[in-house]
């Protein structure tokens, strides 16, 4: 009952948001977004990504316009959308400002990193594209492996910490606190993110490292080799592991003492869309499958 009230209400407000079912070209800015549009089955109206939108790969045949956060207006209208259904943060705001001058719709989806703000996400897109249908089955289908998930989660005695890092470079750990998509999957998966007195990515001294003392080290892949090489100072995927565990101060913690580190791929670890409840299911069976 309580699930079918929450999907009820969540419907009402997608039902009352705008929607644009004569949209023939739609463009989608950010890969959770792009990802819940294929898995609504509404794929062929698409005519262009972002670069985040990697999933699923023939979504890389589709004309890239840019990053999902450093737009050019030329570049968007270049595909001469009818339809844009961004991410929250889209930007520039002066270009969005420009793109929406034009009379273009532009439909920015609200991000949140829990089970509500995943299936919310899924309603607002299903509701711009105007197939109410579609997106009543695939929020019921997300919605029962989130259950899933969260009963794995419930039945954690005492949860594992998890330290994610973002990224490698001159030897400096750039972690995650709250307010993150890293912390909300870590919840949902049932466990704790160890760098609880942090807000947002910032980079941490060696003695914030020791202090948080995690179980389990996590890594995203973002599938792009060069983007993961630059990101991580230059190293290699194996390499980048082998740094990360050779940081002198991750050996004074339970993960680095266990080398224990979980790398999962970016878009589904982090993006919240239609994969969110499976990256809950597997990252807990990663963290809980013993090191």
């Amino acid at each position: 009952m309580k699930r079918l009230a929450l999907a009820l209400i969540l419907l009402a407000g997608a039902a009352s948001a705008e929607t644009y079912p004569e949209a023939r070209r739609v463009l989608s800015l950010g890969g959770s977004v792009t990802e819940i549009i294929y898995a609504l089955g509404e794929e062929s109206r698409l005519i262009g990504r972002d670069t985040s939108s990697n999933w699923p790969p023939e979504a890389n045949a589709l004309p890239d316009v840019g990053y999902v956060r450093a737009l050019s207006p030329e570049g968007v209208l270049s595909v001469s959308p009818d339809l844009i259904i961004a991410e929250e943060g889209a930007g520039p705001p002066e270009a969005v400002a420009v793109l929406k001058s034009a009379g273009l719709p532009f439909v920015s989806v609200d991000e949140r990193y829990d089970a509500q703000g995943v299936l919310q996400k899924i309603d607002a897109v299903a509701a711009a594209l105007g197939i109410p249908d579609k997106g009543h089955a695939l929020h019921e289908k997300l919605a029962a492996e989130l259950d899933a998930a969260a009963s794995r989660a419930a039945a954690v005695g005492t949860p594992k910490t998890v330290l994610f890092i973002l990224s490698l470079q001159g030897g400096r750990v750039l972690a995650a606190g709250t307010d993150t998509a890293a912390d909300g999957i870590i919840t949902l998966a049932g466990a704790q993110n160890a760098m609880q007195g942090l807000r947002g990515y910032k980079p941490i001294t060696d003695e914030a490292l020791i202090e948080a003392a995690p179980d389990v080290i996590l890594m995203m892949r973002r599938g792009d080799e060069q983007a993961d090489t630059e990101a991580n100072g230059g190293n290699s995927e194996t390499e980048t592991k082998q740094a990360i565990l050779a940081l002198p101060a991750l050996g004074q913690t339970p993960a680095g003492r266990s080398g224990a580190l979980v790398i999962m791929d970016g878009l589904k670890l982090l993006g919240f869309g239609p994969r969110t409840g499976e990256a809950a299911v597997e990252l807990h069976d990663l963290i809980y499958g013993g090191w």
